[in-house]
């Protein structure tokens, strides 16, 4: 009855209009971003006719260079209204997606173009996560972040379990770049919806120099690495993150090549169990409350790890489809409780004046490191087969908790922030 009391208080609270048009404009961008789940591979797979490797460099390389590219940026947008940048990432991504199925409609398509494509979006992530990081620091009081980065999980959960079926039934009506423009267009309507926020945002503290020395380049890093609290877990999750990434090519690369699943299998596999994410993400405020932010990061951490091990196991058929779709379940349910908690505890820990610096720092690190093991995970894939790099990745991701930080530390003490004036 308490946890169910606790759950109705997460569901009512308020956080007010400008956080809702923020929530719906992320949802709207979540929704477009998997009903294009695995668009990239299954156009590359499927129209290109690309092999393991190309694959794995599609999702390595685009990564790799959108994250150098978004380097500058984050010291960048620390001294701007971040409520533009928003806009105008979401914008670089409607506009960078929509070439995609303009050259298939000519019959120009190249890998190239994929790459290309790849590196300004994932550029454009990295500093629209960034830059929104930073503002929900000043949009809302530290009491009520968690609630917020909850309800952002859920809806990526929720996102996840209706995209990709959706996605692969509209790639089997429409062909392959149907769900491209899908998610581009997601990104446009995602900027009108935080354009219709209104508020005026203050202006942050102006610069002291003019110009960008190289080494503010570096501020973010030096900022976590000094942090005893940050550290830690910032080597947990970028190392968890790109471990689990790298084996996702070639899990595509089993289930739509050598097993013949169908793009519907394929996105149903991933989608039915998104709901333990939506379980989860809505037991992390709950938990929190009753056994602390800290203990609840650590369980969770650790148990997210137990699971992608098992995909080593997959196999054809019904008993492949229902294996993945189990190491998926348990998998999503406790990074669902994991995210949101890691979140505010991160944002907790950080200045508001070194937040956007610190996030994209974050983020550049994730991508990049993602980016690199997910192309060693391709040649490992070609050399040893599909089946045994991903028992490896599974194997590695064992190790991880050991990073996690092993002691609770307090929140910053900082103001709370001025409201958004409407």
């Amino acid at each position: 009855m308490r946890s169910g009391h606790r759950l109705g208080q997460l569901l009512g609270h308020r956080l007010g209009r400008p956080f809702g048009w923020l929530w719906a404009a992320y949802g709207t961008s979540a929704l477009g971003t998997w009903l294009a789940f695995g668009a990239f591979p299954l156009i590359a797979i499927r129209v290109l006719h690309a092999g393991p490797a190309e694959v794995a460099a599609l999702s390595s390389v685009g990564t790799a260079v959108g994250a150098a590219v978004a380097v500058p940026l984050g010291p960048w947008v620390e001294f701007r209204r971040k409520r533009p940048v928003l806009i105008g990432m979401d914008l670089v991504r409607f506009a960078a997606l929509l070439t995609i199925p303009t050259a298939f409609a000519f019959g120009v398509l190249t890998f190239l173009q994929l790459l290309l494509v790849s590196v300004a979006v994932a550029a454009a992530d990295i500093t629209f996560r960034a830059a929104s990081g930073a503002y929900l620091k000043t949009l809302l009081p530290a009491g009520d972040l968690l609630v917020a980065n909850a309800r952002f999980e859920s809806t990526a959960w929720t996102t996840t379990t209706i995209g990709p079926p959706l996605g692969g039934a509209a790639i089997g009506l429409l062909g392959p770049v149907a769900t491209v423009v899908a998610d581009a267009v997601s990104y446009l309507l995602s900027a009108l919806g935080i354009r219709a926020m209104g508020g005026q945002e203050p202006r942050p503290e102006l610069r002291r120099a003019v110009r960008m020395r190289a080494g503010d380049l570096l501020d973010g890093w030096r900022y976590i690495l000094a942090d005893k609290a940050l550290r830690p877990l910032f080597f947990n999750t970028a190392l968890f993150n790109a471990l689990v990434m790298a084996a996702e090519p070639l899990l595509a690369v089993l289930m739509l090549g050598r097993f013949g699943f169908t793009p519907w299998q394929y996105g149903l596999a991933f989608a039915a169990p998104s709901i333990g994410g939506l379980i989860g993400s809505r037991l992390a405020r709950p938990l929190v409350t009753r056994f602390g932010q800290h203990r609840v990061l650590v369980v969770s951490g650790t148990l997210r790890a137990l699971w992608p091990v098992g995909l080593a196991f997959l196999g054809p058929g019904t008993a492949g489809l229902l294996l993945v779709m189990g190491v998926e379940l348990g998998l999503i349910f406790c990074c669902g409780v994991f995210n949101p908690v890691y979140a505010t505890y991160r944002l907790q820990r950080t200045a508001t004046d070194r937040a956007a610096r610190t996030l994209s720092a974050w983020a550049v690190s994730t991508k990049a490191s993602t980016a690199l093991l997910t192309a060693a995970w391709g040649v490992l894939g070609s050399l040893l087969g599909p089946r045994t790099a991903i028992g490896l990745a599974g194997v590695l991701l064992l190790a991880t908790p050991l990073l996690l930080p092993r002691r609770a530390a307090a929140p910053l003490a900082e103001p709370e922030p001025a409201p958004i004036r409407t």
